[in-house]
C-alpha cells in the first residue's frame, strides 16, 4: 500500500522515515518542495499522478515560530490555503482511502477555558500574533469535516501540540521555539555571549518529541476510525515553561551561567495547555520521551549536523 507523506523532509517526515521499517506493509514517499510545489495545483495533480497513493499523511505547511508567524500574516494565511486545498482536492479526485491533516495547538481560541480539547477549536478567535496560520489550519479541518458530510472521505485532523526533535529548521527568526534556541545557545556559546531568550520565559508549552508523534501518527492510520479531530499530546502535568526549556539547552552546551531573559520582547500566548484524554482513552497510556531527555537528543543531532540542518 502506497503511503504519500507531504512535508516529508520536515521534521515529522525525517522522524517518520526514522520509524518505517516498522511498518513494512506500507511503501512510503516521503515528498518535499523539492520534488513538487504544493501551491501550484498542476503540479499537485503531478504528484498525485506520478504516486497513486491509497493514503495520504498531510505534513506540509508554511511554517514558523512566533516572530514569523506575527511578520508575515499574508504568506502565513495563504500559502497554507493553497496548500491545503490543492492536497486535500487531489486526496478527494484520486480516491485516497485515508487522509490524515496536521493541525496544530496554537489554532486554538486565545480566551477559553483549560485545559482546552477537542471541542473548542472554534470557539472563538486565535490569538492576534499567529491568527492568520490558525485561520489557513482551521479551514483545513472545515474543508475535511466536508469531504467527510458530502462524500463520506476518510479526511481526518489530528492536533499535536509544540513538536521539536531531530531534523528541525533552527532559523534564528523563522524556527519555534526549542530549535531557535538550540541554534542560539551554540552560537552564544561559540562567541562567548550572554545566551539571551527572548520574552519572560514565563510561558508554558506541551512538547512532544518528534519522533513519539511519527508513532502516533501512523495509530491514526492504522487503529483511530472516528471522524471527529484528536489532540496528540503529552499530559497537562507535563507542561514546561520557556525558561524551563531554555536551562535545559544551556544545561545540554554547558552555558546555563549565560542565560539573560530579555522581557522587552513579546511572550505571545501565555499558555494553549491541551486535554490528552481522548488519545489516552483511545490509545491508552503511551511512554512519551521526557523533556529533558528529548533536548539533549536533539542538540546532540543539531552537533552532530550543524554544516547540513536548516538554518
Amino acid at each position: 500500500m502506497k503511503l504519500l507523506v507531504t512535508g516529508g523532509s520536515g521534521l515529522v517526515g525525517s522522524a517518520l522515515k526514522r520509524i518505517k521499517e516498522k511498518f513494512p506493509k506500507y511503501e512510503f514517499f516521503f515528498i518535499s518542495s523539492q520534488d513538487y510545489n504544493l501551491e501550484n495545483f498542476k503540479d499537485t495533480i503531478k504528484m498525485f499522478d506520478n504516486i497513486q497513493p491509497d493514503f495520504v499523511i498531510h505534513l506540509a505547511a508554511c511554517v514558523g515560530g512566533l516572530f514569523k508567524n506575527m511578520n508575515y500574516k499574508v504568506d502565513m494565511l495563504e500559502k497554507n490555503m493553497m496548500i491545503n486545498y490543492n492536497v486535500l482536492k487531489c486526496c478527494h479526485d484520486y480516491q485516497v482511502k485515508k487522509c490524515i491533516s496536521c493541525l496544530s495547538t496554537c489554532i486554538f481560541p486565545d480566551k477559553t477555558n483549560y485545559p482546552i480539547n477537542e471541542k473548542m477549536l472554534h470557539n472563538g478567535a486565535p490569538h492576534t500574533s499567529n491568527d492568520a496560520y490558525a485561520y489557513a489550519k482551521r479551514m483545513l479541518e472545515i474543508h475535511s469535516k466536508a469531504y467527510q458530510e458530502q462524500y463520506n472521505d476518510n479526511f481526518i485532523c489530528v492536533i499535536p501540540t509544540n513538536i521539536y526533535g531531530p531534523n528541525d529548521n533552527y532559523h534564528l527568526e523563522d524556527a519555534h521555539v526549542i530549535p531557535a534556541l538550540i541554534h542560539k545557545c551554540y552560537l552564544s556559546k561559540k562567541s562567548g555571549e550572554k545566551f539571551i531568550v527572548k520574552g519572560t520565559g514565563k510561558p508554558l508549552r506541551q512538547f512532544i518529541y518528534s519522533e513519539d508523534l511519527a508513532e502516533l501518527f501512523m495509530w491514526v492510520l492504522e487503529k483511530y476510525n472516528q471522524k471527529e479531530s484528536v489532540i496528540l499530546s503529552v499530559s497537562e502535568k507535563e507542561e514546561v515553561s520557556i525558561k524551563y526549556v531554555a536551562e535545559q539547552i544551556a544545561k545540554c552546551f554547558n552555558y546555563q551561567h549565560m542565560i539573560e531573559f530579555d522581557s522587552s520582547f513579546s511572550d505571545g500566548q501565555y499558555k494553549k495547555t491541551a486535554d490528552n484524554s481522548k488519545l489516552k482513552n483511545l490509545h491508552g497510556e503511551y511512554n512519551f520521551i521526557s523533556i529533558e531527555e528529548g533536548i539533549k537528543k536533539s542538540v546532540n543531532w543539531f552537533n552532530s549536523n550543524y554544516k547540513i540542518c536548516r538554518k
